[in-house]
């Protein structure tokens, strides 16, 4: 049987677990001041800078965006109320990255044991490493919405707090029940081509560029050139729907609206452009989490695997 595609043998969940687990947590700590700044600045419907206002007029307008109630407190005030629905993103963001991260490889192999040939007669050698491990990524992306409550909770609490109005998190699940998978179907849709395009623009950049066999033995930055190529790929393609889940799952719980709903009034209210609403900010800053999260997962799994045989091995000769 020849080698698994893009490694000479496959990670064992425990190493695939810890990577990115380790990632997911590193990513929460750094990042989630900046997470919810994109989410906020796509929430927003209005118009922040006005050219008939003054810098100072502007500046106040955007900190309401950016920082709500506290819009105008002290620095630290404004850093803390970055933080709304620490616990939600805590638990969504570690399971998410587990589930991404650690899943793809799996769906990789069933695909690589089982359809290789499909692949690789298909698109070529090269090609169909990169395809396979891009499809791989559209499937575990497909099935994160079983992971959807978690993110509607961690979205509603850093956009809209007041929908949540001193209820807690079982009290909220209860009440609303399915309601809290609305608009399961767009973060689907959104997902498949975005994780196809985070996963794929990875794989292409160690075939093509590194011109990796095994792509477990690459650098840490040839990691972090490919997670650079496949997380810029992944929110550009991935934008315009992003957008219209944000919306969705941001509104009151009592207030919902549909997804063709926001896009009507979308294009109606704010044209094209509003599909990419947020798109430089998340780039600049929100894709440099992805791009963190990634090259750590894609570091450390090796890393751990090669730990762990290590370990065995000793055990097995002692």
């Amino acid at each position: 049987m020849s080698p698994p595609v893009g490694g000479s043998k496959s990670e064992s969940f425990t190493a695939r677990f810890l990577g990115s687990a380790s990632s997911g947590v590193l990513e929460l700590v750094l990042f989630h001041p900046v997470d919810t700044v994109a989410k906020r600045l796509m929430s927003n419907q209005s118009k922040i800078f006005l050219p008939s206002n003054s810098f100072a007029q502007n500046k106040a307008a955007l900190d309401v965006v950016l920082f709500k109630e506290a819009a105008n407190q002290k620095f630290l005030q404004k850093y803390a109320s970055l933080f709304p629905g620490l616990g939600f993103a805590a638990g969504y963001k570690v399971t998410q990255r587990v589930y991404k991260y650690g899943g793809q490889p799996f769906v990789r192999d069933y695909f690589d044991k089982h359809h290789r040939s499909l692949f690789l007669d298909t698109f070529g050698e090269k090609t169909g490493k990169t395809i396979m491990h891009a499809t791989a990524g559209s499937v575990v992306g497909i099935g994160e919405i079983a992971l959807l409550p978690l993110d509607v909770l961690k979205i509603k609490r850093q956009t809209n707090p007041e929908a949540f109005r001193g209820r807690g998190f079982l009290s909220i699940v209860r009440d609303e029940g399915w309601g809290l998978y609305r608009g399961a179907g767009w973060t689907a849709a959104r997902n498949a081509p975005g994780s196809f395009a985070l996963f794929g623009g990875s794989a292409f950049v160690k075939e093509y560029i590194f011109g990796l066999e095994d792509y477990s033995k690459a650098t840490l930055f040839q990691n972090t050139c490919a997670s650079v190529g496949g997380a810029v790929a992944s929110i550009t393609v991935a934008a315009p729907l992003d957008v219209v889940k944000t919306r969705i799952q941001n509104r009151n719980f009592e207030n919902p609206e549909s997804g063709m709903n926001i896009i009507k009034n979308l294009i109606k209210q704010e044209g094209f452009g509003g599909f990419f609403k947020g798109l430089t900010p998340k780039i600049l800053v929100v894709g440099p989490k992805l791009m963190f999260s990634f090259t750590v997962a894609q570091q450390l799994i090796p890393k751990f695997d090669k730990m762990l045989r290590g370990e065995s091995e000793q055990k097995a000769t002692a």
